[in-house]
Order: structure tokens, then sequence, then C-alpha cells
């Protein structure tokens, strides 16, 4: 078997063997809110509000997540990733608890704490699985396959949430979520630290705001972050308008429409998992990269167009695939581009990109609305084409015709 002592290359399950505890704490990350929206209605009757306030306490998170990933940015490099992992997963154990009290303050802590406690974990989890592997190539594609994990653990979460509730309802799977989420905080603790588990003595020296203008001074890594905010508005700003768009133009119920969710989910797992082999091949060839998320963006701006303006169901199907497989394409070239570009500020910048991405769901739902306001679902498309357009604008800044990549991180090969 290739180890990352020679320069042969780590295959996919000897990376995915590695990166285990990383893997398992991007999937137990995504339980608290999958939770929480699927069963906002018995919340809401336990906490004796309305639906509608206490499926509007999700977006506290959002703005939480917006907010702590900004701030912690800096300290995202300072800190052994293995210890912000597992700070993360402790903070998110605890606030599972206190939500699951059912309280209308508990519920608000649970928003705001999950918030939190994503907001740092997504970029510790990155940094802990690029920090094992000496090869560029290596580092990129363990962050990718984390990110595809937690596509495919997207799709799978409700029924395997639905067979945890079989225990004490909403509030029992809470509770094994926090008992997992404290399981995996104690197995990253113990798993062996990283090359770059402890901070270059350039993070060490730099201040507070400094780490702002390092990220600030390199402009491909702006145009990386920002890239994901606008790719991210699209394709949340798509889901959130998905299903009323099957229900008035095809007259797909709820029902029927799980379908639809868990085919686009699965074609975004799909994508993202393939794409990070391919980038993995093409991490050192600008040229390839460009293409690649050239094509990806491509296929995603025609997909969101024709997606809410085909009066066909198979048509819109395809695109429903398409849209799925172009934003999986992008999102891994991003994430590999920044795991192998970043070098010791990679921390910083995943932490930056996280909050861009979180900024972006906002976005994407008041772009899809504006645009339904104005001109139908077919103005929900065109509002939600705007931030693909603007991405490829910044294609040329994010991706250079020269590889701009730092020096490679302590421990890597030169």
């Amino acid at each position: 078997m290739a180890t990352d002592t020679d320069q042969s290359p780590v295959p996919d399950h000897a990376i995915a063997r590695r990166i285990h505890p990383a893997i398992l704490a991007g999937i137990v990350g995504l339980f608290p809110f999958t939770i929480y929206s699927t069963f906002v209605v018995p919340i809401a009757r336990t906490a004796d509000e309305d639906v509608a306030s206490i499926g509007a306490l999700r977006g506290t998170g959002g703005v939480a997540a917006v907010l702590v990933g900004v701030a912690i940015a800096p300290m995202m490099t300072r800190i052994p990733p293995r210890w912000s992992s597992a700070a993360s997963l402790a903070l998110l154990a605890a606030t599972c608890i206190l939500g699951s009290l059912g309280t209308l303050p508990a519920l608000v802590a649970f928003c705001l704490g999950i918030g939190a406690a994503t907001a740092v974990l997504t970029p510790a989890l990155l940094s802990s699985a690029t920090a094992g592997f000496r090869l560029p190539a290596d580092s990129a594609r363990a962050a990718t396959l984390v990110t595809a994990t937690q596509s495919l653990a997207a799709v799978l979460a409700g029924p395997v949430i639905g067979l945890m509730s079989l225990w004490r309802g909403w509030q029992g799977t809470l509770w094994i979520t926090a008992a997992l989420a404290v399981a995996i905080a104690l197995l990253t603790l113990r798993s062996p630290p990283g090359r770059v588990d402890a901070p270059s003595a350039a993070v060490r020296q730099s201040g507070y705001l400094d780490a702002f203008g390092r990220v600030a001074r390199r402009p491909h890594l702006l145009a990386l972050i920002s890239m994901a905010g606008l790719r991210t508005a699209s394709f949340m700003g798509y889901l959130a308008f998905l299903a009323v768009h099957f229900q008035r133009a095809f007259s797909i119920d709820a029902a029927a429409f799980t379908l639809v969710w868990s085919v686009s989910g699965a074609s975004f797992f799909v994508g993202n998992f393939l794409a990070g082999r391919w980038a993995r091949r093409t991490i050192s060839a600008p040229g390839a990269a460009r293409a690649l998320i050239l094509g990806g963006l491509v296929l995603a701006l025609a997909s969101v167009l024709l997606v809410f303006t085909t009066t066909l169901l198979p048509l819109a199907l395809a695109a429903t695939v398409a849209m799925g497989f172009g934003h999986a394409v992008i999102a891994a070239q991003i994430t590999t581009l920044i795991a192998h570009r970043a070098g010791d500020q990679a921390g910083t910048v995943f932490s930056l990109n996280g909050s861009a991405m979180s900024l972006g769901v906002f976005v994407g739902a008041a772009l899809g609305g504006l645009g339904l306001q104005l001109a139908g679902m077919a103005g929900t498309g065109l509002a939600l084409a705007l931030p693909m357009v603007i991405a490829l604008v910044l294609l040329p800044i994010a991706v250079p015709r020269t590889d701009r990549r730092t020096a490679p991180r302590q421990g890597h090969s030169t």
C-alpha cells in the first residue's frame, strides 16, 4: 500500500481510513439542523409556539455561522485543528442537550450554538484532514473526501434520523447526537497530530488582524472565497424554490418531491466525489483546473435557467441532476485549490470560505424571492443565474494562468 513517505499518491481508501475521525465529525455535524428542520412541527408543539416562529429561528444559526466564522478565522491557524474540532463537537453536544429542553429560550440558544459550532467545526475538519499528508494532492483529496461524505450524509440523514427518533422522538435524536459528538471528540483528541498541527513561526508572530491582511494580499484566494459564496447563493436559492416550482409546474406533491430531492442530492455527491479525484490529478495544472471550474459554472448556469423555465418534466429532472453535478464540481475544485494554495493560512481561509457560503444561503433566498415577485419562476431562474455570471467573471482571478501556490506547508516535501 502506498503511503505518503514516498512520492506515490495515497489511495482513497487509505486516506479515508486515516481521516475517519474528521469524516465522522462532518457527518454528525449535519444532524442537529437536519433534526430541527425535520421535526419543526413537534418541536413547536413542545415549545407551545407557532411553527412559523420556530422555523424562523433556524435563520439565526446562519447569522451566527457568518459572524463566528469571520471572527474566529485568524485563530483557526493558531489552534491545532484536532483541538478546535473537539471543542466545536463539545459545544455541539452541549447545545443539543440544551435544545432538547424544548423551551423558546433553549431553542434560540440551540440555533445560535449550532451555528457557532459548525462555523468552527467545518474549517477545523478540513484543516485537520489536510494536515496528515506530505503530498499536496493527497492533502487536497483528503479535504474533498470530507466534503463528499458530508454531501452523501445530507442525502441519507433523513432516514437515519427517522430511525433515531424511534427512541423518545426528536428529543431522543438530539441526545443520541450529543453522545455521538462527545465520542467523536474523544476519538479526535486521541488521533495522532498532523504535520501542521502546530502553527508556523510566521503565524505565531502575526497579530489577529494580520491574518486578514495576509489573505487580502492574495487576490486568487479572495476570488475563490467569493466564488464559493456566489455558488452557494445560486444553489441554495434554487433549492429553496425547487419544491414550489415542481408543484406549480408539474403538480408534484411533497411525497413525490422527496424523490426529486434525493436524485439532486445523489448527483451532488457523485459530482463532488468524482471532481475531487479529477482535481487531484490536475492540482498543479492551472489550465486543467480552470477548465473544470468553467465546465461546472457553465453547466450550473444553464441548468438553473432551464429548470425554472421548461414545461417538460423529463427536461426539468435532467436539469436538476445537471445542477447538482455542476455545483459539486465547482465546490470540489474550490476546496482543492484552497487546500493546495493557502499554505499555513488554510484554517483562516477555510473559515472565511465557510462564512461566505453561510452568507450565500441568505443572499440566494433573497434573490430567488425577488425574482419570483418580479417575473414569476422564470424571474427566479434569472435572478439565481446572476451569481454564476459574476463567478465566471472572477474565474481568471481565482485560477490565474501561473500557479500561485504558496511555499509548501511545514512538513511537505518540496
